[in-house]
This record gives structure tokens, C-alpha cells and sequence, in this order.
């Protein structure tokens, strides 16, 4: 077939064909898969490894809460239509059931066949109790005695005794004990206590036996004069989605509190149950808890992998983890050892972009809240509050700057989920210290990450603001690639200052000036962005779309996006987990590539570029491509036009697209593929090649500062 034969095809090409749409929740599995696989790499460093299990698993555990959750609401609802994948409820739950299966028991193999070993040869042993020495058992029993025995509660089950509350996500003994005086087997269900580590030292730093076999091998002592038949670990997860009637709460902070509570009670969404248990203590479980096949899953293996994380802490073994990081100070920011650099000074220089955890969050946006709680002619701070940390040096700032009288006005979205009781807790400490705290909209999330300072200045007010990409959280901004805009330009000062009205008050504003806002116009803005460059692509200036971002799910951007494909636009996508949008099909994406970047730091940044030859346009924000994101939450993108912070935004798109070692690439059937280095090319690892360009700008700036003191 001729070329001027297959155009009309392409563009003819129904772009609402269902197989264009790959499943949402199939490709978060594979994104998880993606996770796992690192889990499995000989080449990491073994305690790195064993995060990657711990995650993996963790990851798991809130699917299942949420999402799956979700679903199995919907078909209960009769609910039988059809998503632009094509694909019913119903039957995206019998998919999710096909993947998860294998996937789990990969990951179970993974962990005794591959990390189990791997930990032997570096002298750590996680035992089972059958295996251990005298001494070893003498050790564990005194352990129980002492740590375990007092906050054991058994429970039986019997006529007298109704089955017990099963809390969600933990970790249960289901024990058949027998009456020698009648014969007659008993159920009882004992709770491994989440209170203590999940794997017991064994004295040494370097053997470990599970919590749960210490707890079933003691069992005659909370079941004196009864024999032990057997006993079996079970775990169960409960629907824990929160569901508010907004509209109709008197008390927004309450009403999420009540439901938090009421979250306890979810229903069950999964029992886990382990290999061993025999089938009629299964149906027993099932009955009980109202499980149906569907949600039962066997594990030949330990249960709950997410509790390696609290091994990988109690290891103190820094030669098999990764180099600790310590991001650099920005090179403006470096101050002399007399004085620290004023950072209001700076920003009237100049716009500054942050990059963590490369640009260290202590010396850059936390030094900016900080600095402005300590400085008199600052009069007012506003910022959003979506997830922070526990002992949080931002909140801590504005507690400080309500105290000393500034006006501090909060946005703490109390529905963020898994984080809804500690944003609560830090609400109540800001307004007991006179911060003026809001809770967002009706309906919506609030998950701009923005902050507006007003000062005083000759002349008159100037504000300053930062828009970033993630949480005011100094611990998850060691662990997070994000990246933020520090600035006192106007526009964006009368925009963020627009924007918090409509949070705080009734404005309902139009467009802004520059930065694109959810829900009202952040989707029309990127479907312009993207309209904008195909209208404009041709040979002179070609087009080309750069988008990097956590999970792309919207079929009106993924629309649009096929559409300046066939129009000859190059389009690179960098999607960390979720993408919808299938490459490679022809006439429709062949013009678009997606890749996934996974390793050290969370790919949480967002990174947006439409070119036409020279010209670029680079936003950055909080914002994903996703309906939620879009519709049901408030988001802030802002543009970057300083040609220093472009280029540094571009550096770093080079870098993920350069990557050979960390990167995976999505093909058309809906696969994903690890990139892998071509014989004698460079290895470029992003991680690692950006830890090296952040550290070769410090060094630079230090040797300037010395040449130009001298």
C-alpha cells in the first residue's frame, strides 16, 4: 500500500477505539512489577533490595484497599459500563485477579530464592524456630516471656465468644486448640501484636525469627490445659477509601474524623492466608468474614513482606545499602560561615529553581518558610498543606510566625489519603497557635504545593512564592525526585494570591495570568499546549513534546496527544507508574515513546515541554494527566521562562531520556521492556548521573566563591 494510501487511513483512525486505552489498574500492576523486578536485581545493594520487596508489597496492600476496593463497590452497584478501555468492572476485577497470583508468588520466590540466600552469604539469617540451637530458643523464650506473653489477647470463638473484630492489615494466628476433658477442637484467633518489630533479634543483630512462629511455638502458655492442634497465620484488608457527603457535613474536620472511624469496619476486600492452613479452617475464616472465593489468596511464603522495612532498619549494616545523600546547596544560596544568605535578596535577583533531593529542602524551600516566619517586615505567609512529616520543621515555621503576630493562613486538606488523622492532628496545633486554617473546597482536594509570602519592602508590598511538585516534607524530599519555583514575580504573586482566595473564601476567578490551575482550566490549558505545537509543526519547525509526570490516565490528553502524533509531532513520554496511552500503533502513536524511570528516588517531579524548533515552553507543578487530578482536586502548574532554570529543566529530561539502567520502555502490546545498554555504550543511570551533576555545580560555586574572595 502507497503512502498517499495509508494517510487518509491514519487519519480517519477512530481515536476513542478501545484498544488505543490500556486498562488503568493493569498497567498500576505493572508498574508495581516494575518495583518488584528491582527487588530481584543482583546488582543492587541487598538492603536496597529488600525495600523494593517491602514496597512492592506495601504498594500492593493500598491497591487492594483502594482500588480494588472500589471496583468490587461497582459491580455490587450492578454498575456494567463499559471505561474507554472497553472493559466492565467485572472484568477488570477478573484481570486483576490473573496478574496478581503469579505476581505474588514471583514475589515470594524472589524473596526465598533470591534475597533469603543472598542476606545468608552477607551473615544475616532470618530463621524459622524448627531451626534454631538451644540457645537461640532459650533467647526466644525469654523474649516472649518478657516482650510478647503481656500484650497477648487470646480470643475464642464459641457459642459464648462471637468471632472477633479483625482490624485491617494485620497480622493473626487462626489456633485450633483441643479439650483433652471432651475431645473437642476450638477455635481461637490470636493477634500478632503490630506494637513490636515483626522480625525478633535474636541477640546477635544478625538472626531473625518472625514474630508470628515465636508467638505459635509458645501458645501452651496462653492456652494452659488445652492442647495445640495447630495454628496458622491469616491477614486480612478492609475497604479503606473514604467516602464524605461534603455537601452535607456540618464540620468537615469531624465529619473525616467519623469516617476514619468508620474505615475500621470496611469490609473485607482480602484475606491472605498461608499455604499450610488446612481448608476447613479456610472456609471458617471466609464465613466469618464474609470472603468469597474471588478475595482469597494463598501465600506459600511469609505473610506481610511490607514489615521488611523494619528490618532493613534494625540492620545496621551500611556496606550493603546504597551511599546515604545529602543534597547540595543551591550556589546562590551559599552563604559565608558568619552569615547565612538572605534568601529574599536572592529572588529579587532572580527566579530559583529547586531540584530534591539533588538541591538540598533544608537550605532552599524550608529555609524560605523559615526565614520568613523570623522576618519582621514579612506581614503574612500562606501555604498549602497536603502531606507533611511528624516532627515537621515548615509547620513548626508557622506556628513561630502566627506567634510573632504575622497572619498565617493554612490549607490543610484533611483528605489526603492515609494521612487523614496526622493532617488533623497538625490543623488543631496550627489553630490553637492563632494560624487561620481552612480545609479546602467542597467536593475537591486541595493538592496545589504553593506558598505566598507578603513583605514590606521600600516601595511598597512584593510577595514571593514557591509552586512545587511535592509535599512540604523534609523526610520524603530526601526520598522524592520533586522539583520547585522560587520567585517574587508579580504575576505569579497576584495569581497565588487569587488562588488562595478561592480556597479560603468565595472568589471564583477566571483564568490566571500564568499559572494553569484545576479544575477549571488546567485540562483545556494542556489539550492548547498540546493543539498548540501540532498546529504549528512543520519541517522548518519541527514539534516536539516532552512530558515527564507520575501517571498519564486521561483519555481527552491522551486524545490529544495521538492526535499531534499523526500530525508528525515526536512526543517522549516519562511516566512513573500508570500510562493508558498505548506507542507505537500506527497511524495513530508511532511518533510516541514511553518510558518509566524506577531506582533509588521516587520519580515524583512533573516536567512539561512543548517545542516548535527553538521555541520551548517548560511548565512545572503538582498536577498528574489523570481525572482526579483534573477534575476533582485543586492543582497548580506554573510556567518557567528564565533560560538558566529551562535549561536545567531540559538538562534533566535529557538525562531520564539518556538512561539505560533504571529506564523501561512500554511497547505496543502493553509490555514493558528494561532498557539495557547497547555493547560499549555508556551506562547513564539517572540517579546517579544527576547526583553527579548536583555535585559538580557545588564544587564549581565553591571554587568561585574562594576565587572572587581572593
Amino acid at each position: 500500500m502507497t503512502e498517499t494510501e495509508t494517510a487518509p487511513e491514519a487519519a480517519e483512525r477512530d481515536l476513542y477505539d478501545p484498544y488505543l486505552y490500556i486498562n488503568r489498574e493493569i498497567s498500576w500492576l505493572q508498574f508495581n512489577d516494575r518495583v518488584l523486578a528491582m527487588a530481584a536485581d543482583p546488582e543492587i545493594a541487598l538492603l536496597e533490595r529488600l525495600k523494593y520487596l517491602a514496597i512492592f508489597a506495601s504498594n500492593l496492600d493500598e491497591f487492594f484497599m483502594v482500588r480494588v476496593a472500589g471496583l468490587r463497590d461497582q459491580v455490587e452497584a450492578g454498575m456494567v459500563t463499559r471505561g474507554s478501555d472497553g472493559w466492565t468492572p467485572s472484568e477488570t476485577l477478573e484481570a486483576i485477579a490473573k496478574h496478581v497470583g503469579p505476581t505474588i508468588e514471583h514475589q515470594v520466590r524472589v524473596y526465598l530464592d533470591d534475597i533469603c540466600p543472598a542476606m545468608a552469604e552477607a551473615g544475616i539469617r532470618i530463621a524459622d524456630m524448627a531451626d534454631l540451637d538451644d540457645q537461640q530458643r532459650d533467647f526466644a523464650r525469654d523474649y516472649f516471656q518478657r516482650q510478647v506473653f503481656p500484650v497477648l489477647t487470646p480470643l475464642a470463638v464459641d457459642p459464648s465468644h462471637p468471632f472477633p473484630y479483625i482490624s485491617n492489615l494485620s497480622l493473626s494466628l487462626a489456633v485450633t486448640v483441643r479439650d483433652p476433658g471432651t475431645a473437642r477442637d476450638r477455635f481461637a484467633r490470636v493477634k500478632v501484636p503490630g506494637i513490636l518489630p515483626r522480625f525478633v533479634s535474636l541477640g546477635d543483630g544478625n538472626t531473625f525469627v518472625p514474630l508470628e512462629q515465636v508467638i505459635a511455638a509458645h501458645l501452651d502458655k496462653l492456652f494452659p490445659g488445652m492442647d495445640v492442634v495447630e495454628a496458622h497465620p491469616f491477614r486480612v484488608t478492609r475497604d479503606a477509601d473514604i467516602e464524605l457527603a461534603e455537601d452535607e457535613a456540618d464540620d468537615l474536620l469531624v465529619a473525616v474524623e467519623q469516617e476514619l472511624r468508620r474505615q475500621r469496619f470496611g469490609v473485607v476486600v482480602r484475606l491472605e492466608v498461608a499455604s499450610s492452613m488446612p481448608d476447613h479452617v479456610v472456609r471458617l475464616l471466609q464465613r466469618e468474614l464474609e470472603v468469597e472465593d474471588d478475595a482469597l489468596v494463598t501465600v506459600e511464603g511469609p505473610l506481610n513482606l511490607g514489615d521488611l522495612m523494619g528490618l532493613v532498619s534494625a540492620l545496621d549494616r551500611p556496606e550493603l545499602a546504597d551511599e546515604p545523600w545529602v543534597g547540595t546547596t543551591q550556589p546562590r544560596l551559599l552563604g559565608t560561615e558568619e552569615d547565612s544568605v538572605n534568601l529574599f535578596a536572592t529572588l529579587r535577583e532572580g527566579d530559583l529553581l529547586v531540584h530534591h533531593p539533588y538541591d538540598a529542602f533544608s537550605t532552599s524551600v524550608q529555609r524560605f518558610i523559615e526565614q520568613a516566619a523570623e522576618d519582621p517586615d514579612v506581614l503574612a505567609i500562606k501555604q498549602t498543606l497536603y502531606r507533611t512529616d511528624g516532627d515537621s520543621p515548615i509547620v513548626t515555621a508557622l506556628i513561630k510566625a502566627a506567634e510573632s503576630g504575622k497572619q498565617v493562613v493554612v490549607l490543610v486538606e484533611v483528605k489526603a489519603r492515609g494521612d487523614e488523622a496526622s493532617n488533623i492532628g497538625w490543623a488543631r496545633a496550627l489553630e490553637r497557635a492563632g494560624c487561620h486554617v481552612a480545609y479546602g473546597l467542597v467536593g475537591l482536594k486541595t493538592h496545589s504545593k504553593t506558598a505566598l509570602v507578603v513583605r514590606r519592602e521600600h516601595g511598597g508590598i512584593r510577595r514571593y512564592v514557591h509552586i512545587g511538585t511535592g509535599n512540604y516534607n523534609a523526610k520524603t524530599a530526601r526520598l522524592y525526585t520533586d522539583l520547585g519555583l522560587l520567585s517574587c514575580d508579580e504575576d505569579l504573586g497576584a495569581d497565588l494570591t487569587e488562588l488562595f482566595n478561592s480556597l479560603t473564601g468565595y472568589a471564583r476567578g477566571g483564568r490566571y495570568r500564568k499559572i494553569l490551575v484545576a479544575p477549571n482550566f488546567l485540562r483545556q490549558g494542556v489539550i492548547e499546549l498540546i493543539d498548540g505545537v501540532a498546529e504549528k509543526h512543520s519541517s522548518r519547525r519541527p514539534g516536539r513534546i516532552t512530558l515527564q509526570m507520575n501517571s498519564l490516565v486521561d483519555a481527552a490528553c491522551i486524545r490529544a496527544l495521538y492526535a499531534a502524533s499523526q500530525a508528525g509531532v515526536q512526543i517522549d513520554l516519562i511516566v512513573r507508574g500508570i500510562c493508558r496511552l498505548r506507542p507505537g500503533v500506527p497511524g495513530v502513536s508511532e511518533n510516541i515513546r514511553v518510558r518509566s524511570i524506577v531506582g533509588r528516588f521516587l520519580e515524583h517531579g512533573r516536567i512539561w515541554n512543548f517545542a516548535n524548533g527553538k521555541r520551548r515552553e517548560y511548565y512545572i507543578g503538582s498536577a498528574d494527566l489523570m481525572p482526579r487530578n483534573l477534575d476533582l482536586r485543586v492543582e497548580c502548574v506554573t510556567p518557567v521562562t528564565d533560560p538558566d532554570l529551562t535549561g536545567r529543566l531540559q538538562e534533566v529530561l535529557d538525562v531520564m531520556l539518556a538512561d539505560n539502567v533504571q529506564a523501561w520502555e512500554l511497547s505496543e502490546d502493553g509490555s514493558w521492556h528494561r532498557s539495557e545498554p547497547a555493547e560499549g555504550e555508556r551506562r547513564v543511570a539517572s540517579h546517579k548521573r544527576l547526583r553527579e551533576l548536583a555535585l559538580r555545580r557545588g564544587v564549581e560555586a565553591r571554587a568561585g566563591a574562594k576565587a572572587s574572595q581572593r
